[in-house]
Order: structure tokens, then C-alpha cells, then sequence
């Protein structure tokens, strides 16, 4: 009874995100000010009946209630409870499901929080939001519904999670992945209503900013925490494989990035507009095409949801209805758009667009990577392959005229600047960034290559000049109280990127890993420690059995930690996982992988040293705290009763 509820409920929100797109957009186009109002209402109505709906999912796998085909197909008794919640978005229907509550809460949100918006944006708005609503609705109840019945013959047991999903980051990964992809369809929504009313001033771009900001800060923890699974569960002891599922969370990304840049810039000068909404149009797009990607079964990877072409389908031909219908907006539209302000070659607002340019010159590379292998052979031109080596050479083109310009431009003024004003900030800032680099590298490694020189000189620019305009910025204001939130939030996520780039170069250039066969009580030395094999114990979980290596750490004699490296095999489907056991520092990891049992009581057993890449996800909770930080600025909740006014 409870899933038919679950599906009864999905279906009372479908009619009211229909309502939600149709009042709103109507009322604002023929001046009815009641539809307009009608849709905050429909907006919370629509976000509790999907709560509703997925609340009857969790309820049916945490009751093994395996009638369900979803719950038989991705959950099991033997389950822990957490994992048993877990598996609701561990597989195609949940997981569309849940981006269907993330959809309803941020439309939710959207009109609670936006009070002080005219109501015929807010209304558009909502509207756009509840067109998108019905998109995934008719989605999920025609072809995804997680509800369907195995009556009257079902399973006793259900075939369990995914064991690559049993993990402590798999609970929070797409969660926080969704909400930087859904959220991307509010600055989608701000858009397109923008140019429905046709002013695209810098109100529409104010009130966007801190919804993109929310929106790229969950993003960015989300690839993060994606990123520290991959390295953690697999076994491999990467981080980064650019896999075309990797690459469909850092699309969007990327452009959002730029997206941040130019509201900015919008906001406060008046100009690139229609900058702005393209890259608003881009970043949304992005994450229907990364959907579509994951859910259409065009590519095999361990992140991949679904294998169905007739979804794939669905998903592409929405986000052809979605691109097409904004792109045709934006060319009727944007050519009637004009810039306010004027500045010279030698100032902020050039900086910053630079930047940008780099940033979608950067998406269109991992584009290319990502599609051309997926066209070349459904065209019938047979199987290529653009890998690790092409993404890594192009971004390290990219990467320095970024990070310098990253560097430089804080100091730089709005409309125009004096190079001798700056000179002399940049030339301290070059030669203190170098001197730092080359004192550190050259005194703790024996080698030193010239590009982790070059990325390590990058990274600690970035960090001296932050500083320098932080010492300015604080000299102008006379207090560093005085300083804004937004102003905190740019410097936390340049120093956030400085540390991803500085941990990319030395975990690349100085990371050590050697596979052995080892017998217990035999020792093995890396990377200035020394690994003893003790031996392998019997493990039990809760729906596992296995074995653990027990391997013992000594530096110089003195015993640093004991490892236990994982060999498991859950009881249903018989898989077969690795665990990998990582002692973590901020200087370094000491990453352990069990392998298999050998002749003669020995097993194989593979050892990485892996210096500072910890602090790569470090610098990546910086870069998403920077986007949560601009959230509590004052200027983003004070209410003006001048923009209130229909």
C-alpha cells in the first residue's frame, strides 16, 4: 500500500508542477497579479507530495519490502539501515527520483526566499522551474517509476547494493551532486526569465548570484567527495581518471565557474550580459547532457546508473526541448541587450573575462574528450580512445595563463588601471612565489622537475598575491572587520584552487607505489617507511565475509601505524571488493591494497606513498566553502522595497 501511495503522491505533484508552470507564466504575461501569487503556494505543495513519494520508497527498503522491483533489484535484508537509505539512490530509479525532490526543494526554496523579487521575474521564474518539474515528472512516471509491483511472484531476498556503492562516501556523493546539478536550473530559470521580461539588468543578476553560488559550492563538494571515494574504494590509488562520468560533473562545473565571474561582474558594472545568460543556459545544459550520459547506456563505467536507449532517448530529446527553447530565446532576445559600462584593456573586467574564455575553452576540450569517442563509433567508425594523457596535456596548457591571471587580477581595478600601480605588487609577488618555490622543493626532494616547479610556483602566486590584496584591501577599509563575506569567499576559493594545483603537481611528480609478494613477517620499504606483512585475519561484516592483511608501519625504526588492507566477498552475488586501508596525514598517505592469496601462504599486496594529495581535497572544501560563505552576505537578505514592487 505504502509504494502505491509513493506513486499517488508523484502523480498529485506532476499536476501541480503543471499548475506551477502554467499560472505563473500566464499571469505574468497578461498582468494577473493573483495567478502570480498562486505559485509559491504550488511550488511548497509540489515539494511536499515528491517528499511524500521518496519518504514511501525509504520506507519500502527499509522494511525489505523486495514486492518492490526496485527495492528486490538494489537493496537486501542483510543491509545495514544506512545503506539500506543509501540504496534508494543507488540505482536509475531512485537515483531520478532524488533528483526530483532536489528539483522540488530547491523550487521550494526558491519561492520562499525571493520575496523581495518583482513578481513578474519571481513568477517566471517559478514558472520555468515547474516546466523543468515536468520534464523529469513525465520521466520518472512513464519510464523510471521506482514503484512498480513483482506481484504476485517475488524474491525472499533482494540482490543487495552495488558493493562499489557500500561505502561511507557513496551516502553523501550524489546528494551533494544533484543539489550542484539541480541547482544550476535556478541560474537556468533566472535566465530564461530575465529575458522573457526583458530586463536584464543588474537586479536579475543580483538576486541569481547567491543561488549559483549555492548551487557551484555543492558541485564542487560533490566531484570532491567523488573524487576521495574513487581513491579510497577502487583500489587503484587515483583520484582522477577522467572517465566520461568524471567528466560530465566537471563540465557544468567549469562553466559555473565562469558563470560566478560574470554575474559578478553584471552586478556590479552593468555589462556582459548576455555573457552572463549563456553561460547560465550552458551550465544547465550541461548537467541535462551529463545525465543523459550517465542514464542513456552510451558508456561502461563503474559510475554509470542505467543501460536503457529508450531513456536516453526521453533525456534527449528534454534537453534538446531545453537547450533549443533557451539558446532561441537568447538569440531573439540578446542582440537587444546593451552594456552599461566602459573600461580599458588593462582592467578587472578584462581579467575576468580572460579567465572566463579560458574556462570554456577548458569545457569544450573535455567535451570533445568526452563525445568524440562516443560519436566516432556510434557512426560506425569503430572504437578510439582519449584518455589521461591528452586531458592532462591540454589542461596544463590552460592551467598557467589561468592561474596567473587568477593571481593578478584581484589587484586590479574596475575600468581601468596604471601598469606602474601594479608593476611593482606583481614583480615582489613573482619573485617571493619563486624564491618560496625553489627553497621548499629543492630542500625536501631529491628531483625537482621543471613543471611540478612551474605548478608549485603557480600555486604559492596565487596564495602571495592573495595576500598582498588582502594587506591592501585592509589598508583601504582600516579594519579587516570591514571586509566583506563576498570579498572572504574570492579569497578562500583562490587559495582552495592554489592548494588543488599545488597537491596535482607534487602527487603526480613524487608519488611511489610497488606491487610485492610477501609472506608474513617478510618487510618492505617505500617512501622512507618500511611495511612488515603480518599476516591475514577473518573478517565478518554484516553481509560480507573476507580477510584483512595486517600490515605494520615502521619510520626509522619506530612503529608509525598498523594497516588493515580488506579482501571482501558479500554473501549475495558473491562480488568479490577490495578495502583499501589508508593511514592519512596532511604531508602524506600511506595507501595499502590487498590482493590475491598466493602459493606457499604468500599473497600480493600493492603499496603507494602518495605525498600531499590530501590537500588537494582540502583546497577543494575551501573552494565549496567560498560558495556557501557569500550566502550569509547581508546584501543578498536585505530587503528593498523598490525591488518588491510588481
Amino acid at each position: 500500500m505504502i509504494p502505491e501511495l509513493g506513486y499517488f503522491s508523484l502523480t498529485l505533484a506532476m499536476v501541480l508542477c503543471v499548475l506551477l508552470f502554467i499560472f505563473p507564466m500566464w499571469g505574468a504575461h497578461t498582468g494577473n497579479l493573483r495567478l502570480m501569487r498562486a505559485a509559491p503556494s504550488l511550488a511548497v505543495g509540489q515539494f511536499i507530495f515528491v517528499l511524500l513519494s521518496f519518504a514511501a520508497l525509504i520506507y519500502a527498503s527499509l522494511t525489505d519490502d523486495f514486492t518492490v522491483a526496485y527495492v528486490a533489484h538494489h537493496s537486501s535484508s542483510t543491509l545495514p539501515w544506512y545503506y539500506k537509505i543509501t540504496s534508494t539512490w543507488g540505482g536509475h530509479e531512485g537515483a531520478i527520483l532524488l533528483w526530483l525532490v532536489m528539483q522540488a526543494g530547491w523550487t521550494a526554496a526558491v519561492a520562499l526566499m525571493s520575496k523581495s523579487l518583482p513578481w513578474p521575474l519571481r513568477a517566471r521564474v517559478l514558472g520555468v522551474l515547474g516546466f523543468l518539474a515536468v520534464g523529469f515528472m513525465l520521466y520518472t512516471l512513464l519510464m523510471s517509476s521506482p514503484f512498480d509491483r513483482l506481484l504476485p511472484y517475488y524474491p525472499v531476498e533482494g540482490r543487495d547494493l552495488n558493493p562499489l556503492l557500500q561505502d561511507p562516501g557513496m551516502i553523501i556523493h550524489p546528494p551533494l551532486l544533484y543539489m550542484g546539478y539541480v541547482g544550476l536550473s535556478v541560474s537556468f530559470a533566472f535566465a530564461i526569465a530575465a529575458l522573457l521580461t526583458g530586463q536584464l539588468d543588474n537586479l536579475w543578476a543580483k538576486w541569481s548570484r547567491p543561488w549559483t553560488m549555492a548551487a557551484w559550492g555543492f558541485l564542487t563538494l560533490g566531484i570532491t567527495i567523488g573524487s576521495w571515494w574513487a581513491y579510497a574504494e577502487l583500489g587503484w590509488g587515483g583520484w582522477w581518471f577522467w572517465d566520461p562520468v568524471e567528466n560530465a560533473s566537471l563540465m557544468p562545473w567549469l562553466v559555473a565557474t565562469a558563470l560566478l565571474h560574470s554575474l559578478a561582474v553584471t552586478e556590479k558594472r552593468g555589462i556582459f550580459k548576455s555573457w552572463t545568460v549563456l553561460l547560465a543556459i550552458a551550465a544547465f545544459s550541461l548537467s541535462l547532457l551529463g545525465t543523459f550520459i550517465v542514464r542513456s547506456g552510451i558508456i561502461v563505467s563503474v559510475h554509470a546508473f542505467a543501460s536503457d536507449p529508450d531513456r536516453g532517448m526521453f533525456i534527449l530529446a528534454f534537453l534538446a526541448i531545453v537547450v533549443g527553447g533557451g539558446l532561441t530565446l537568447y538569440a531573439l532576445r540578446a542582440g537587444h541587450v546593451s552594456s552599461e559600462g566602459r573600461y580599458s584593456l588593462f582592467s578587472r573586467e578584462v581579467a575576468l573575462w580572460l579567465n572566463n574564455i579560458l574556462l570554456v575553452v577548458a569545457t569544450l576540450i573535455v567535451l570533445l574528450g568526452t563525445l568524440l569517442p562516443m560519436i566516432h563509433k556510434e557512426l560506425g567508425l569503430g572504437s578510439i580512445s582519449i584518455g589521461e594523457p591528452f586531458f592532462n596535456q591540454m589542461f596544463t596548457y590552460l592551467i598557467v595563463p589561468f592561474a596567473l591571471l587568477l593571481g593578478a587580477a584581484p589587484l586590479l581595478r574596475w575600468k581601468q588601471n596604471k601598469l606602474k600601480q601594479v608593476a611593482g605588487k606583481y614583480g615582489l609577488g613573482v619573485i617571493i612565489a619563486l624564491v618560496l618555490t625553489a627553497a621548499w622543493l629543492f630542500s625536501s626532494f631529491a628531483k625537482v622537475s621543471a613543471i611540478t616547479f612551474m605548478a608549485t610556483a603557480l600555486a604559492l602566486w596565487i596564495v602571495v598575491m592573495s595576500a598582498q590584496d588582502l594587506l591592501q584591501k585592509t589598508a583601504q577599509a582600516q579594519s579587516i572587520k570591514r571586509l566583506g563575506l563576498s570579498y572572504w569567499a574570492m579569497l578562500l576559493g583562490h587559495i582552495g584552487l592554489a592548494l588543488v594545483i599545488m597537491s596535482v603537481a607534487l602527487t603526480s611528480a613524487y608519488s611511489t607505489e610497488r606491487d610485492v609478494r610477501v609472506v608474513p613477517g617478510e618487510q618492505v620499504a617505500l617512501g622512507g617507511y618500511d611495511f612488515r606483512f603480518d599476516g591475514v585475519k577473518v573478517i565478518r561484516g554484516p553481509n560480507y565475509t573476507g580477510h584483512a592483511g595486517v600490515v605494520t608501519v615502521f619510520k626509522q625504526g619506530e612503529q608509525e601505524t598498523v594497516l588493515h588492507a580488506e579482501k571482501r566477498r558479500y554473501d549475495i552475488g558473491m562480488q568479490f571488493m577490495t578495502e583499501a586501508a589508508v593511514d592519512a596525514g596532511l604531508s602524506r598517505d600511506l595507501y595499502l591494497a590487498l590482493g590475491e592469496q598466493l602459493t606457499g601462504g604468500a599473497w600480493s599486496l600493492r603499496i603507494y606513498h602518495k605525498p600531499f594529495v590530501r590537500v588537494m581535497w582540502l583546497g577543494g572544501i575551501l573552494i565549496a566553502l567560498a560558495g556557501f560563505i557569500v550566502l550569509f552576505d547581508r546584501r543578498y537578505r536585505r530587503r528593498n522595497p523598490k525591488e518588491a514592487q510588481a
